[in-house]
């Protein structure tokens, strides 16, 4: 398959919103009793633009951008290791540069593994649904792949990051749960715009399981 600039816009601002939000995840944030990480502000993103990814351009497509993402993930990485240990200036500021960007092997496997457990369950399971659906309700699909996707996200990240910690893990499990489901259900209009407008500019409409509904038997 030929990919074109709107494929690789959305591809753009799947990895940007999966980068930055790894970033800002290091601040935690406490608002009435549940605690969730700030990079829940963004993070959704990459799920909206997954599900657009596999519902237009297929699930093979989607998984090269996932393993994409993950391989900007890892330069990132390495360049923000690289800025803490290089020689400050201000030895003050490098505490305090250490203390918002710098991130421990646990935390940084935690958010991998999540990632590609998540990412690519929310692709196939969306896959599998357009086929059985024969391509009608994408809504189902894309608040069902979520719930699957992102529990197993939300799951995994925080038993790798604080199980043996002492911290309680059913909250931050929930919480971060039921933020991202509710988010792509709030943005499910913007998702049937962004499919419906590639789709018809595209003339792309990917079956990897099953038929569309007019096709023939």
């Amino acid at each position: 398959m030929k990919y074109s600039w709107r494929f690789v816009v959305v591809a753009g601002f799947f990895v940007t919103a999966l980068v930055v939000s790894n970033i800002i995840a290091v601040k935690l944030v406490e608002m009435s009793g549940r605690i969730f990480p700030a990079g829940l502000v963004i993070f959704p993103l990459s799920y909206l633009l997954g599900d657009v990814l596999t519902e237009v351009y297929g699930v093979r497509s989607a998984r090269r951008v996932i393993w994409l993402g993950f391989a900007c993930n890892l330069l990132a990485l390495g360049a923000i290791q690289a800025a803490i240990h290089l020689p400050a200036l201000d030895p003050e500021f490098q505490v305090q540069f250490e203390a918002v960007l710098g991130t421990t092997w646990r935390l940084f496997l935690a958010s991998l593994a999540a990632y590609i457990v998540g990412e690519l369950a929310n692709a196939y399971v969306l896959a599998y649904m357009k086929g059985a659906t024969r391509g009608r309700w994408l809504w189902t699909r894309t608040i069902g792949s979520t719930i699957v996707g992102e529990g197993l996200d939300s799951l995994i990240f925080v038993t790798i990051a604080f199980a043996g910690t002492g911290a309680g893990l059913a909250n931050p499990i929930v919480t971060t749960w039921l933020i991202k489901v509710g988010w792509e259900t709030l943005a499910t209009p913007i998702t049937y715009w962004i499919v419906g407008y590639l789709k018809r500019t595209e003339g792309v409409d990917v079956y990897d399981f099953g038929r569309p509904l007019d096709a023939r038997t």
